[in-house]
């Protein structure tokens, strides 16, 4: 398996916002749980399997776009995650694939997977992913799943769209949070994912404890679990893997 010679640059992505004819992008967080008999590889092992991986996730980024965070001691059922932002499933299968053939593809297990897509926001067309107009990453990524009840889908639209304004309100007090919203419907367990970057997790915290206020917080039936990530390079990620 490989990848094809096709390539989502950003100025396809920025070129790509909130137009209704644009590809649909296919978004994959994959998290994993590395097997405890991987710190008993020495140290030369350890070193040159991290370069085999970032190698691996170099080239992908040249296919597709590729962040990878790091989650270990934050959260007990995964030690990293990898954001993969495609035009297609398959290349993002081809990657999994690929990342399983390596040596630290031996020890790891995937302990959570949700999928989503893009497409234009039905309460607002100034809602633009922040992946599509930001290249670097913020230092954190707080990524969850998102159900709304289906008596929210049963209002009226014109009731929604005015309980949607508070809600989009709300964000727009803090700029220094990017949000990337993205649909599941049909083709994951969840209505939306949800990926919150930022600098500062107690700013996102407030913004958490805004939106719990508005009147839409009435019709959310799930949305954890919350997982807060940490951007770093693959290459470090598994240096502190131990």
């Amino acid at each position: 398996m490989s990848f094809d010679k096709s390539k989502i640059n950003q100025k396809e992505v920025k070129d790509a916002k909130n137009d209704i004819n644009s590809p649909t992008l296919y978004l994959n967080f994959s998290f994993y749980k590395v097997d405890p008999k991987w710190r008993w590889i020495n140290d030369i092992g350890k070193d040159e399997a991290a370069k085999e991986f970032s190698s691996l996730i170099e080239i992908a980024n040249t296919k597709m776009k590729v962040r990878t965070y790091s989650t270990i001691g934050i959260r007990k059922e995964s030690d990293f995650m990898i954001w993969s932002i495609s035009d297609s499933i398959e290349k993002i299968q081809v990657l999994t694939s690929k990342v399983y053939t390596t040596v630290l593809g031996k020890y790891i297990d995937t302990s959570e997977v949700y999928l989503s897509a893009t497409r234009p926001s039905v309460y607002s067309n100034k809602i633009t992913p922040g992946f599509m107009e930001h290249e670097e990453p913020l230092k954190y990524n707080i990524v969850y799943p998102f159900i709304k009840s289906r008596e929210w889908y049963l209002l009226p639209f014109e009731k929604r769209n005015e309980m949607m304004k508070e809600h989009i309100a709300v964000g727009k007090k803090y700029p220094q949070i990017r949000l990337n919203t993205s649909y599941s419907f049909g083709i994951g367990d969840q209505d939306f994912m949800l990926a919150f970057e930022t600098d500062n997790l107690i700013d996102f915290q407030d913004l958490i404890m805004k939106l719990r206020e508005t009147q839409v917080s009435k019709y959310i039936l799930r949305d954890t679990p919350m997982i807060v990530c940490v951007y770093k390079k693959i290459f470090d990620i598994i240096k502190s893997l131990g």
